[in-house]
This record gives structure tokens, sequence and C-alpha cells, in this order.
């Protein structure tokens, strides 16, 4: 987690140093790390064979599955998140050591909660660093990470019997997992997810982390913050984002990517979303741009002809999820929340009675004990 601020420089430096060999560095590492992972469990295994291979194949075949389903189809994309098996398959497997003592099945239950709590941490880091993303998609993709790391732990250090009964007070660590996970998770989803939809008379619709009125007050400040250095500089790696940019960039390759389409009155849509509510993004010259985003007057009034009468009120920006579904979730916060403590509840509640329930009912124990 950490590491999160100096992993662009850390980028950079390869490609910079290495031209081209960057996706092979990245898959040489993976490819080692897995090499000696695999060479380690053999090493080990005295015991107990089927059941322990069989667990190792089992995360080696789950996680090359989960890894080239969820593909994206971009070399240096999908080699730094197949790295993220190696990275999380190593946190679970220290998780699992230190919960193994339990001797019970929260020893495979508790890793999990842990590990996603760091993931979920670590994809929230990433979205206040320029240069990184943040992503519920990949605190997904560390779950799964976290599931063959499961799998490997339990073929190299399985527990002395392996029983699938719990202990009593292990259902209550569950539940405290289980709420600890859930509130963490649903915390970074408010942060970096929820949003509102705009509808505009000239733009169609559009979303965005900030109301019409919040971005109309950013692009204030905005303008006279940038006016007064005369352009926008590159952040610095360990910089806070400017979500706000974030967002006007977006929309400048989403115009630009359907112009390119022949999409001309979807552009055309895109550029009014851009002046009325992205203005500074669009005007001030930046380290993309040397001189803005803007159409010159002569395209935008071609785009303008060209794209004639269609009504904006049909057209919805993509500018959020040019690769799958919306980044950005229009989810009334006040039900999200309700239906947050609503999860949480019945987890405290389910558990805790199960708890009470595998201690027996003459331990004279209270809810505050439990």
């Amino acid at each position: 987690m950490l590491s999160a601020p100096f992993i662009r420089d850390l980028r950079d430096f390869i490609r910079s140093a290495f031209p081209g060999q960057f996706v092979t560095i990245v898959a040489g590492i993976v490819a080692l790390s897995l090499a000696a992972a695999v060479a380690t469990a053999i090493f080990r295994i005295r015991d107990r064979r089927a059941l322990r291979y069989g667990a190792i194949a089992a995360a080696l075949a789950f996680g090359t599955a989960y890894a080239l389903w969820n593909a994206q189809g971009v070399a240096d994309v999908d080699a730094v998140e197949r790295f993220h098996f190696v990275e999380y398959g190593l946190v679970t497997l220290l998780f699992y050591r230190a919960w193994r003592p339990r001797g019970d099945a929260s020893a495979f239950i508790m890793p999990v909660f842990a590990g996603v709590v760091v993931g979920t941490l670590e994809e929230w880091l990433q979205w206040f660093i320029p240069g990184r993303v943040g992503d519920m998609r990949d605190v997904f993709l560390n779950a799964a990470a976290i599931l063959c790391g499961l799998l490997f732990s339990l073929g190299i250090d399985p527990p002395t019997p392996l029983t699938p009964s719990l202990k009593p007070g292990s259902w209550r660590r569950i539940g405290i997992g289980a709420t600890i996970a859930t509130m963490v998770f649903a915390m970074f989803v408010h942060t970096v997810h929820l949003g509102f939809e705009i509808e505009d008379p000239d733009g169609g619709r559009f979303r965005s982390r900030y109301d019409a009125q919040a971005l109309a007050a950013l692009a204030e400040a905005r303008r006279a913050e940038w006016a007064a250095i005369g352009s926008i500089p590159r952040p610095a790696s360990r910089s806070r984002e400017d979500q706000y940019l974030s967002e006007g960039h977006l929309h400048v390759q989403e115009r630009n990517r359907q112009w390119s389409a022949g999409n001309i009155a979807a552009a055309w849509c895109e550029n009014r979303i851009l002046e009325k509510f992205y203005a500074p993004v669009l005007t001030t010259p930046s380290y993309l741009d040397a001189k803005g985003h803007a159409w010159p007057d002569e395209h935008r009034e071609d785009a303008s002809r060209r794209a004639g009468t269609a009504p904006a009120a049909g057209y919805v920006s993509r500018a959020d999820a040019t690769e799958g579904p919306h980044f950005i979730r229009a989810w009334p916060v006040p039900i999200f929340w309700l239906a947050v403590a609503g999860l949480v509840s019945a987890i405290l509640a389910g558990t805790y009675a199960l708890d009470r329930r595998s201690m027996g009912s003459d331990h004279g124990l209270t809810p505050l004990d439990c």
C-alpha cells in the first residue's frame, strides 16, 4: 500500500530504461514468482499429497481462468493485473499463517476478510494518486487472488488436524471480520463510485462525482487557479489527483473517440458537456496539449452543422464507461447506506446467535461479553 505513490515513477523508469520491455519484465517477475512458489510447495509436501497437490493445482487453474476471463486486451494492464495474483497470494499466505493456530475453519475465513480489507484500502489509496486507478473491479480482482492464495496456503501448510468445525468464539471473530470488510468496502464505494447523473438540454446525460452546482463552482476555482500559472501542470506522482480535471480529460477522450468513429452528433454532445461544465479543462494549455483541447472555430462550426438538429436529450455519455459498466454509480446515498446497515446488522445478529449456540446457553454470556 505504501508503495502506491511510487509505482508511477517505477513504471516510467522501467519504460525509459528498457523501451518496449515493460510487459516482458512484469510477466517475467510473475512467472519467476509462481515458479518459486510451486518449487517451495513441492519441497515442503511430504504427506497428504493428493489433498495438497490438488489445492495448489486448483489455485493455479482458478487464477489462470480468472486472468483470462478478466483480461482487458491491453498488454500493460493485463500484465499488471496478473502481478496482483502474486501480490495478494503472498498477502493471503501471511494472514493465513497468522490465523492457522486457531486450528478450525476460521483459519480459512479470516484471511479472506483481512485480505479484502487490505485490497480495498490499496485501491482507495490509489484513487487519490495521479496516474493510478482505484476501482471496485480491481477489488474483485484482488478477492480472486486472495482465494487463489488461500488454496495455495492450504496446499503448502495445511492445519493438523484439518477440520471444518468452528471453536467457541470463532463465529464472533467471523462476524467482526465480515463487518469490517463490508464497512471498508462500502466506504470505498461511497468515496470512489457514488455520484450524480446530470441531464443537460445541450449535452444530454452524463455522470459525475459532483452535482451541477458543484461542477460550476469547481470550474470557476480551476479557471482562476490555472490562469494564475498559465497552464495545467503535470501532477506530481505524490500529490492528490484532481478528480475534476480527470473527469474533464475523460470527456475529451470520449469526444475525440466519437469523432474518429464518425459519430458526429455524439462528439458534438460531448463537446457541449465540456464547454458548459469543464470549460477550463477545454481551454487551458496543459501538459497533455500545449494548445488546450478546444476545437478551433472552423472545426466547431463544422461539427455543429454536421450534428444538425439531433436532440441531445437522447444522448447518454459513456465517458466514464468506455470499457464496461459506468464507473460512477448514480445510487441514492441514503438507500445505499440503509442497505449496508441492514447487511451488517444481519451479519452481526447471525454470527452472534451462532456463537452463542456453539458456546452453549449455560455460560451466562452477555452481548457485551461476545
